[in-house]
């Protein structure tokens, strides 16, 4: 592992790029909790990665020194001292458009929003107002969304958006995002 940076914590927020297995809880279709996925990683067992290796928010969190991978908050084992250094609210899936995240069955953002919420609360039961309010402040944000809402809700099964031109739909996605950023600041 690298030399520690002075980023302490990572957030990810997003879709599959960023979910580290939030969604092997979740109802849907779209899930990594099987084989082959993860066959690379962690022993070769599926950790609900839509990958065989590390998502982008495991590359980081491995390149800022922070720790070897960034655990889903939903992980079942997540400890404690897991949540001090970041955790992953992301969902394979999800995306800025609300009808994705709802046409897949998976977490929008406004959940993760919300599990952010709930994170920070259990942040400060752990650490004590101060030392949680100190690790919000300084974590590293990362969001990788917007490719399901293209493939999916706007190409695929476009009955829901058919409204939209492409340039009016990548507005409706710039506002959303906009929005996402605005509730998080």
């Amino acid at each position: 592992m690298p030399k520690k940076s002075s980023i302490q914590s990572v957030i990810a927020f997003g879709d599959s790029f960023m979910d580290s297995g939030n969604n092997n809880i979740r109802a849907s279709i779209i899930r990594a909790d099987f084989p082959p996925y993860g066959k690379d990683f962690m022993g070769g067992k599926p950790t609900g990665r839509f990958t065989n290796r590390k998502t982008l928010g495991d590359y980081f969190v491995e390149k800022l020194g922070v720790k070897d991978y960034l655990p889903a908050y939903l992980d079942p084992s997540l400890q404690d001292e897991d949540m001090v250094t970041g955790v992953s609210f992301a969902s394979g899936g999800s995306g800025f458009d609300p009808y994705t995240a709802k046409l897949l069955n998976v977490f929008s953002l406004p959940d993760q929003i919300n599990m952010f919420k709930e994170y920070i609360v259990k942040l400060k039961r752990v650490l004590g107002e101060e030392e949680a309010n100190n690790i919000i402040s300084k974590s590293l944000y990362l969001v990788a969304c917007s490719s399901n809402d293209w493939a999916l809700s706007y190409t695929a099964v476009p009955i829901q958006r058919i409204q939209y031109s492409p340039a009016a739909y990548a507005d409706l996605l710039v506002k959303k995002a906009t929005e996402f950023i605005q509730i998080r600041s």
